[in-house]
């Protein structure tokens, strides 16, 4: 686990127009999942700072839109830059602040939010023209690519820094300008980053907005300058934005993620798939869009895929003093711990479902005793669509 001291200079404000500002909400604690202590105490956006954020975006969109893509590709790597510049103290972060294994943040989060600004420096500059046909005889017809305006983005907090270079990429690349808001448990490593955007982005292209979804979240979403709202997060919050979206005809992005099923045949390498399942389904706590949560075996293959299976989830290493031994970490929150252990609950209720291994409580440091769950696996007897198997749960289990 990282050390606090990545929390030394570290300045937690709005960031608005270029400028840091004191929020003007109620003050909110950041929590660290590993073991429940308050990291630091954040002030949340306003309804009226929501509001100076998007006019500010809303005003620097005229010019900011009629710049090259070769000016935006520019821009887009002296952001990757500035990433790879403070690596090891945003990974630092990133691990303090979502409780994860300081090395799977280092090797693996930050790499990944370098890359996507790269990414799309190179993919603005190589878009692809579109020939329209000659409608009317004697008139040329064309398609052209136009910025959209102000782009409202909410990340979740499964990957911070990597979600928030995903969400702001591509939006700055098409010439939009962004107001941002990290999940309000992950806010640190963008708002760590604000420095570096300060002496980087002409003023009000980004914006960054701490708050919680209802407050600062459902401000930002309704506003009337606001031309598009991109969302990770589940289906109940897609069908939120989808109903405050229509009421202003805004485009949406939306990436609500499901359950991931993995098909395993009788002539299967049974080794080659625990391996993977074990990897990809409780990889960053089962907190994935992509983990792979859903098994679907025939009959042949079945009662030794469950034996290998179980053992291997049985041996998957957290709570580890020593960093490098962690191969997981906790969830996210108290809640969402609280959400997965009335998922095991529910399933175990069900007469045809039998608990693999796991599920017990871990009594490690944490929001209570039972902070950490051990990683879960279930078999079902026969075939059920239970609610708890049935919806995005990002969880180890």
């Amino acid at each position: 686990m990282a050390d606090v001291h990545f929390l030394t200079g570290l300045t937690c404000q709005q960031f608005i127009n270029g400028e840091s500002v004191e929020g003007e909400g109620q003050q909110e604690c950041i929590v660290n999942p590993a073991n429940g202590e308050t990291l630091v105490s954040i002030t949340e956006a306003s309804s009226a700072q929501v509001g100076s954020a998007v006019k500010a975006a809303q005003q620097a969109f005229g010019q900011w839109s009629r710049t090259t893509p070769a000016y935006r590709a520019s821009i887009l790597l002296r952001i990757a830059d500035a990433i790879e510049r403070q690596a090891e103290y945003l990974a630092g972060l990133e691990a303090l602040n979502c409780g994860k294994p300081l090395h799977q943040a280092r090797s693996d989060d930050l790499p990944a939010a370098i890359d996507v600004f790269r990414f799309f420096a190179g993919a603005v500059r190589t878009q692809q023209g579109q020939l329209a046909g000659e409608y009317i005889e004697g008139h040329t017809s064309m398609i052209r690519r136009d910025p959209i305006g102000v782009v409202a983005s909410i990340a979740p907090w499964n990957y911070p820094l990597m979600m928030a270079a995903w969400k702001i990429a591509p939006a700055l690349a098409a010439g939009n300008t962004v107001v941002f808001k990290p999940s309000e448990h992950t806010p640190l490593s963008i708002l760590a980053l604000v420095p570096a955007l300060q002496e980087i982005l002409p003023p009000g292209v980004l914006n960054v907005l701490y708050g919680g979804g209802e407050g600062v979240g459902s401000h930002l979403v309704g506003h009337p300058q606001v031309r598009l709202v991109s969302v990770t997060g589940d289906i109940v919050t897609g069908q939120k934005i989808l109903q405050a979206a229509a009421k202003s005809v805004k485009r949406t992005h939306l990436e609500l993620g499901g359950k991931a099923p993995v098909i395993v045949c009788d002539d299967a390498d049974l080794d080659e798939v625990v391996s993977s399942i074990r990897t990809y389904g409780y990889y960053n706590a089962g907190q994935d869009c992509t983990a792979a949560c859903r098994i679907y075996a025939q009959a042949g293959i079945y009662p030794k895929l469950v034996d290998a299976l179980g053992e291997a989830v049985a041996s998957l290493r957290f709570a580890r003093k020593r960093d490098e031994d962690n191969e997981i970490g906790p969830l996210i929150s108290s809640r969402q711990r609280d959400r997965v252990a009335s998922f095991v609950e529910r399933a175990l209720s069900q007469p045809h479902i039998e608990l693999i291994t796991g599920a017990a409580a871990h009594s490690g440091r944490g929001f209570t005793t039972s902070q950490r769950c051990w990683p879960a696996a279930c078999k079902a007897m026969r075939s059920f669509s239970a609610k708890c198997l049935a919806g995005r749960k990002r969880n180890p289990l």
